[in-house]
């Protein structure tokens, strides 16, 4: 279970801390990591490389796990060289690490897209209880346009339908979670009540996508309810973030990019009537670190050498909205592209941005992005990654990382016993857990219950 670098230590006023989530994505995140000889054979069906992944970032002291999902294969343009699409259902994977740890949280992605409230509040409820509170849900409106087809849909949602169907739906769930009232069950067998009528709770919502009744069938939370995260950036993203998460992932390539959309999220959050203390936002990082900048610098050269010209054009397109750029030319700038309704407009954003601020033809973004796929990447020696990190911190570019490792399980393990200590050893990550929930990993508060009306008062639809 927990290895004993990690022990509990009580609670008090400390320091800000920097707060430190794993992205695992099956063998990486390079789009060559599948074919580099540490990475095992099927690396995303492979249960004991997770269990092994988790226990790294438990042994490390990291607040979660973090797994994306999507409910449909890659089909577009190249997919076969970059797509890894046989993976685990996040939830069911996370059911099997909760009996494998002890501290480290869970964070699961759920579409909104397709999926029904009340499934999402019972599973992601079950396994809130199964570990002990540590669950959290990425809250994602789906940008692979492929999912429509597996939901008897022609076409996939449009951009502003999918974030005002994604409000109602987690005012659904959030409700639904709040069915039993934290002392409602009483086991009382003397009296022969098991709980108290009064502390249940029906929703009895009605609203323009869904009709749920409730109750849950699942008590709640230890942790009061599982954590909200959100990685939407675009207009209608960051008016949920702000109105409802408490985690925010969000991909900036540039300090100064990553400080106006910190600024920007705190001050709507207030806005919104929370306060700015109420989320954690954590932009990605894709770190290939080494005892040394060169052994750091050949690490990811070796990937790159493994990279096809057909998988980073395939996830370009892929990344920049679903639109095929087979027939732009590899040597030229990045054309001017219509704005997607099917994919991330905040990616597709960034991306653009990215290859006009640098000047890059269409092949060198599109083999820029083969490890980052925009996000923040940092290549060199532990001290390198550390300043860079440390910086953003101390800048208010960031509350934390998610960390995003080249290649499993050696890429991470690079992350846990390089980074991980020199960060320790700076004094900007907590010497060992201080609790046992994802909440207190995060320092955050844990929610009162509300009755079902508070719910439909609080909630504010975004627009698109």
């Amino acid at each position: 279970m927990t290895s004993d670098r990690l022990h509990d230590s009580p609670a008090g006023n400390k320091p800000r801390r920097m707060h430190l989530g794993a992205f695992l994505l099956e063998s990486g995140h390079h789009v060559a990591s599948w074919r580099h000889p540490d990475v095992p054979r099927a690396a995303g069906l492979d249960l004991a490389l997770y269990q092994h992944l988790a226990r790294e970032a438990e042994s490390a002291g990291l607040d979660a796990i973090f797994l994306a999902d999507s409910v449909a294969t890659e089909d577009g343009p190249g997919a076969e060289r970059f797509s890894r699409s046989t993976r685990f259902e996040p939830i069911t994977l996370l059911s099997a690490l909760a009996a494998s740890t002890e501290r480290i949280g869970l964070v699961s992605t759920v579409t909104t897209s397709y999926h029904e409230p009340y499934s999402v509040a019972r599973q992601l409820a079950s396994l809130d209880q199964l570990s002990g509170g540590r669950v959290g849900w990425n809250v994602v409106t789906s940008d692979n346009a492929s999912e429509a087809g597996n939901f008897g849909r022609e076409t996939h949602r449009a951009h502003g339908d999918r974030y005002a169907r994604a409000a109602e739906f987690l005012r659904v769930v959030q409700g639904l979670w709040d069915s039993w009232e934290d002392d409602a069950l009483l086991d009382d067998r003397p009296g022969g009540r098991f709980y108290d009528p009064a502390k249940r709770h029906e929703l009895r919502h009605r609203g323009a996508h869904f009709s749920v009744r409730g109750p849950l069938n699942v008590a709640r939370s230890p942790q009061g309810q599982p954590v909200i995260v959100q990685a939407g950036a675009s207009e209608a993203g960051r008016q949920l973030a702000a109105a409802s998460a408490e985690l925010v992932f969000t991909a900036q390539s540039s300090k100064a990019a990553a400080q106006a959309f910190y600024a920007d999220l705190k001050s709507r959050t207030q806005a919104a009537g929370r306060s700015p203390d109420a989320i954690r936002i954590l932009p990605g990082v894709y770190v290939v670190v080494a005892p040394t900048r060169q052994e750091a610098q050949d690490r990811q050269a070796a990937l790159q050498s493994l990279v096809h010209r057909d998988a980073a054009l395939g996830l370009l397109s892929r990344m920049i909205g679903n639109i095929d750029l087979r027939g732009y030319d590899w040597d030229q700038p990045l054309p001017e592209l219509p704005q997607t309704d099917s994919g991330q407009r905040s990616r597709q954003q960034l991306l653009t941005q990215l290859g006009a601020d640098n000047g890059l033809t269409l092949g060198q973004l599109a083999t820029a992005v083969t490890g980052g796929r925009g996000h923040l990447s940092l290549v060199g020696s532990v001290q390198e990654v550390a300043d860079v990190l440390h910086d953003w911190f101390e800048s208010r570019a960031a509350d934390g990382f998610n960390l995003m490792a080249p290649v499993l399980p050696t890429g991470f393990e690079a992350i846990t016993r390089l980074l991980v200590p020199e960060l320790r050893r700076r004094g900007l990550v907590r010497e060992r857990y201080e609790g046992r929930t994802l909440r207190e990993h995060l320092g955050l508060a844990r929610p009162a219950h509300r009755p079902p009306a508070a719910h439909v008062a609080a909630f504010q639809e975004p627009s698109a």
